[in-house]
């Protein structure tokens, strides 16, 4: 009886690995789905109703660093500011999400290097009628601002003043008082951008411009600037769902796995990922975390998920090696260091030593690991994944693509090919066949 239970029990596991694998080749195809269509549609351009009947607020802006409340006026004199061109090249967009008619900053307009607070003003005419105006506030501004109509504060994005508290910017918008239609006011924008921000060759202040619509127009042009923002950061929604969904099939993959140990690590480290790639979306879309903590936490997040992923990897060879453990715990020791004192140097040997760590445990997969091939490239994956900017860049990867028009980095993509493979992994784990035991 004890060979026909055992080829029962094989034929039991095997099918349970087949609906399973069935079952995460369904979901990817179905998360790819979603992705597609949603960059497909937000990627499209304003529909040219919609921009014939709005007027985009580019061409000559009056700017001025400093700061002072009195330029919101409508009788502030600012013939003496400096005149900069707010139109953009044909084609133009961001070189993250892809939001279009993108300007370059004040540090590209003579300002190199300045942090702070800086206005822009100009005049502009409401065109006579019944209607109801809007202003759409401009989509990308780094990193703060406030929308004034003849010194009248319309709102803004995030908190300025003695305590600014700097959000992403997103698209808002701003109801013109009552009976503007047929005059002719000042819109005013107060931009800042803090000190700790990172310095590029054509950051800081507006990189797009707002819009002067009426409604319904308006509502129509904000919700395909919407839908536009949803698109650029879907897949930082749908992938850390994934990764949290991988983490439910492994733990019910755990009690029946051969690498139990791996699986519990491995979900420790998506676990960490996905609250990672999930703060990306939060920050775009909401003002529940402000720049500063987002910028912290993307500096440190890693230190944490690179260390569980080198546990989790240490376990699928067996036995694991201690060394490897303790060498891990006390690089990711130097890591956080390395973020807290903002030492390039010590973050990159950290993270080169880690590099090595993976390598050799790769070496051990192949030498003497179950399901070697699979495993490998698993483990390749999440290499690429952790550490692009040493890997990828130096054969020439680009670090975002713009499918659709709309941004998808290259860590992205490499999630979207790691996550079914971590999935197929798990299953194999499931006492795997006589051959693989």
């Amino acid at each position: 009886m004890q060979p026909y239970s055992n080829a029962s029990t094989a034929a039991s596991i095997n099918a349970t690995q087949r609906k399973l694998m069935l079952g995460v080749a369904i979901a990817t195809l179905l998360a790819f789905a979603i992705v597609i269509a949603d960059l497909a549609s937000g990627g499209r351009l304003d529909p040219p109703e919609l921009r014939a009947a709005a007027t985009l607020l580019d061409g000559s802006w009056r700017f001025h660093t400093g700061d002072d409340p009195r330029w919101a006026e409508a009788t502030t004199d600012d013939s003496g500011w400096e005149a900069v061109d707010m139109t953009a090249a044909p084609g133009s967009h961001d070189g993250d999400v892809g939001l279009p008619d993108y300007v370059g900053g004040w540090m590209a307009h003579g300002h190199p290097g300045y942090h702070g607070y800086a206005w822009y003003r100009r005049a502009v005419t409401v065109p006579a009628g019944p209607a109801s105006w809007d202003i759409l506030g401009p989509t990308l501004v780094e990193n703060g601002y406030e929308l004034y109509w003849n010194g009248l504060l319309l709102g803004g994005s995030g908190r300025l003043g003695a305590a600014p508290r700097v959000v992403g910017t997103r698209p808002l918008q701003f109801a013109l008082p009552a009976g503007v239609a047929g005059t002719r006011g000042v819109l005013a924008v107060r931009a800042y951008m803090p000190p700790v921000s990172g310095v590029s060759a054509d950051g800081g202040g507006m990189h797009s411009v707002p819009i002067l619509a009426p409604r319904p127009t308006s509502d129509a042009l904000h919700r395909v600037q919407w839908q536009r923002t949803i698109a650029g950061y879907i897949v930082d929604v749908i992938e850390p769902l994934t990764m949290l969904a991988l983490i439910g099939l492994a733990l019910w993959c755990r009690p029946r796995s051969s690498h139990g140990r791996f699986l519990i690590f491995a979900c420790i480290a998506l676990a960490l990922m996905a609250a990672r790639r999930l703060n990306n979306a939060i920050v775009a879309w909401t003002d529940l975390m402000d720049l500063a903590t987002y910028a912290w936490l993307a500096s440190v997040m890693w230190v944490p998920t690179v260390a569980a992923w080198t546990f989790a990897w240490n376990r699928w060879c067996l036995p694991p090696w201690r060394s490897f453990d303790v060498s891990a715990a006390l690089l990711a020791v130097a890591a956080i260091v390395g973020a807290v004192i903002h030492s390039a140097s010590v973050t990159r040997g950290s993270r080169l030593a880690s590099i090595a760590l993976f390598v050799v445990i790769g070496a051990r997969i192949v030498r003497s690991g179950s399901m070697r091939i699979l495993a490998l490239v698993t483990l390749a994956s999440v290499m690429a994944a952790l550490f692009g900017g040493e890997l990828l860049d130096a054969i020439g990867v680009p670090g975002i693509w713009f499918p659709f028009g709309i941004g998808v980095s290259r860590t992205q993509y490499v999630y979207a090919f790691a996550i079914p493979l971590l999935a197929f992994l798990s299953v194999r784990t499931l006492f795997p066949k006589r051959a693989d035991r």
